[in-house]
């Protein structure tokens, strides 16, 4: 049986706007398993040359922390977006993956696979955004198109406009839908959008159970004040651990494809759930 290895928990990210190096810093200390530094959305076109500078100049060093070092670049079809790959050739100290915004399909991924290519660059894995109906129509393709592709994140806004949908979370169930089987055919990660109403806390938790009971494995945020909630929404229960704990065990103990566990008859899609439980939780004990 095929397992899948979990090699870094993805339960929260936090983004930081390029501008503020200082914030950088701080969101390091937060506990998002993921920061990302927006270049994009986060700076206005006249500040995009200053924000690369500051951004940049961050991955002069390494630093000591667990969380993912993630950086938004501008699209790769804008000048500013091809400024901000070539930058990352001559950095010292990298960050762990790109967000690629406003990708349309996986040949634009292959084509970056190869690009960044040299000794520095080619570790940086790969986040992509879903937010136009191209990408959506080609999601499968897209979450399988190089082994860097290791999650993707929906982008609400500019893909209910290409739907010429609401922005809620109901409206959005038949893209959320689709990148679930898309992220879970590939065995990657997939983050929902940001729940941007700092102060609503009780619906940020119910949209975020939401995501996870579809099948998300993880959520962006705008403020820290929101990775408590999503965190421990992301966190398999004691409960949920110590049953998969079971599971494996039977299964281990098996000599076919199906075990019985609490009266219940398991089977090898189930199992492989399971395994997935224990690793992440394996994960985030180690941090």
């Amino acid at each position: 049986m095929s397992i899948e290895i979990i090699s870094k928990a993805r339960r929260s990210l936090l983004f930081v706007p390029g501008l503020r190096p200082d914030m950088f810093l701080k969101a390091l200390g937060q506990p998002a398993d993921i920061v990302c530094i927006d270049l994009e959305d986060a700076v206005a076109l006249p500040r995009k040359d200053e924000s690369r500078n500051l951004t940049m100049d961050l991955f002069s060093r390494s630093y000591d922390t667990q969380s993912e070092k993630m950086v938004r670049i501008n699209p790769i079809t804008t000048r500013h977006g091809l400024s901000d790959l070539d930058a990352l050739f001559d950095l010292e100290c990298p960050p762990d993956a790109l967000m690629l915004p406003k990708i349309k399909s996986a040949n634009e991924i292959r084509i970056l696979d190869e690009l960044l290519s040299t000794e520095n660059t080619r570790q940086l894995n790969f986040c992509v955004i879903i937010e136009t109906n191209s990408a959506l129509e080609q999601a499968i393709d897209i979450a399988r198109s190089c082994s860097r592709v290791t999650s993707l994140i929906l982008g609400g806004v500019d893909m209910s406009a290409d739907l010429r949908c609401k922005r809620d979370w109901q409206s959005m169930l038949y893209t959320r839908s689709r990148l679930v089987h898309a992220a879970a055919s590939a065995g990657i990660d997939l983050l929902d959008v940001p729940y941007l109403d700092l102060k609503d806390a009780g619906g940020l938790e119910r949209e975020t159970a939401a995501s996870s009971d579809l099948g998300f494995t993880g959520r962006a945020a705008v403020h820290p004040n929101h990775l408590s909630i999503i965190n421990q929404i992301f966190t398999p229960s004691q409960d949920e651990i110590e049953r998969a704990r079971r599971v494996c065990k039977a299964f281990e103990n098996s000599d076919t494809g199906l075990v019985v566990v609490d009266d219940e008859l398991i089977e090898l899609p189930v199992v492989r759930s399971m395994y997935r439980v224990l690793s992440i939780a394996k994960m985030i004990e180690s941090r």
